[in-house]
């Protein structure tokens, strides 16, 4: 039997919470690091007619964090509604 198939339905769904949590640590990051970008170079990217481009991006990789702290919160809310584990026999 393979480790993955050996966990239990809380420890796969704590692996899903940790990678989603760190996914959400890079979309924070992005999105920082993008408007930090944006503030320095809005005038050049305005007459270069792609500051709307840009500004649509940000929109999505804010809406890709929110998406993430949702899920994230949400299952959290259904790994404390698990039942405890039977300890192995």
């Amino acid at each position: 039997m393979s480790a993955e198939s050996s966990k239990s339905t809380a420890d796969r769904l704590r692996d899903t919470l940790a990678q989603l949590k760190e996914m959400r640590h890079y979309a924070k990051n992005n999105v920082e690091v993008l408007t930090a970008e944006w503030l320095v170079f809005d005038g050049e990217l305005s007459k270069l007619k792609k500051a709307d481009a840009i500004a649509d991006l940000m929109d999505r990789q804010g809406q890709l964090h929110d998406a993430l702290q949702a899920m994230i919160e949400d299952l959290e809310g259904v790994l404390d509604k698990l039942p405890p584990e039977e300890p192995p026999a």
